[in-house]
């Protein structure tokens, strides 16, 4: 498992009872995960909460606020800045655990001299385009949500990054695919964060299980000749790391030469030696 230890302004204050208790840049969050089946006597840190989310028994849920929660906050990690929010469903806007991904993509990118064209698919709010934009690449960042796509426009600004070359495209992933492959764009690094279930842009349905293994199938087509890392990340229950790099082993290593990898990505809690696991990632990487 690879853990995220340098994650200064995010930290993970205890676990229990399907809940996790987290500081996000001194904002403390009381959220439900469903990686927590456990029960322990509950600290007196939870009454520390800023604010709780309830979710409802019949799917869903809301923010019980507590106390002073801003609209949005500032969390940075290193020189990168991101933008948080409190969501509807229980999310900010940022998964730390990326982190290691982030540092990953800005190696690659810093390893080889001229332009490195990305992109970002199923982009959420940006981390990963803000990270590739500090080293200089040039980065396409797909989503289906308008939503998220301005916030990733408010994360780009907000580290002086909107003057770089990117471009932000509200789209269905495997549409937009399709007419990069007839367009014959190339990408020397590719990303990709599918949901388990959701929809395109004009409601278009996703199933990972049904959909995934076409979409790799079409996205390695767009990789250049000399591309450098194509990266699966994935929260969804029961899939195993071993299957992404089997996909990847069938539709990128018959193509291009290089060594093929997966793990879990995990999160420390503060002062404990519990971990919370956080998603698997499989990633296919050059040899040079």
């Amino acid at each position: 498992m690879k853990l995220i230890n340098d994650f200064t302004e995010y930290q993970i204050l205890d676990l229990n009872d399907g809940k996790k208790l987290e500081s996000w840049a001194g904002v403390i969050l009381n959220r439900p995960d469903p990686q927590v089946i456990w029960q322990k006597e509950e600290s007196n840190l939870w009454k520390l909460s800023n604010a709780i989310y309830d979710r409802s028994n019949t799917g869903g849920g809301k923010w019980q606020i507590k106390g002073n929660v801003p609209n949005s906050w500032v969390i940075c990690y290193h020189d990168l800045k991101f933008n948080l929010k409190l969501m509807g469903f229980k999310h900010t806007g940022l998964f730390p655990e990326q982190a290691y991904n982030w540092n990953l993509i800005r190696e690659k990118i810093k390893s080889r001299k001229g332009n490195v064209k990305v992109l970002n698919l199923f982009a959420y709010t940006g981390a990963a385009t803000v990270a590739a934009l500090k080293e200089g690449a040039s980065v396409v960042h797909v989503d289906s949500s308008r939503g998220m796509i301005d916030w990733a426009k408010e994360n780009v600004k907000l580290n002086n990054l909107e003057n770089e070359s990117v471009r932000f495209l509200v789209d269905d992933v495997r549409k937009f695919v399709k007419r990069e492959i007839r367009r014959g764009n190339k990408y020397d690094i590719i990303l990709m964060d599918p949901p388990s279930f959701g929809r395109g842009a004009k409601s278009e349905v996703w199933n990972i299980e049904k959909d995934l293994d076409e979409l790799i199938k079409d996205t390695s087509e767009l990789l250049s000749d000399d591309p450098l890392l194509f990266i699966i990340n994935s929260y969804t229950t029961g899939l195993s790391k071993t299957v992404l790099e089997d996909l990847l082993y069938l539709r990128i290593a018959n193509k291009h030469p290089g060594v093929i990898t997966s793990d879990e990505l995990g999160l420390p809690v503060k002062d404990s030696k519990l971990i919370l696991p956080c998603g698997i990632y499989a990633r296919w990487e050059s040899e040079k």
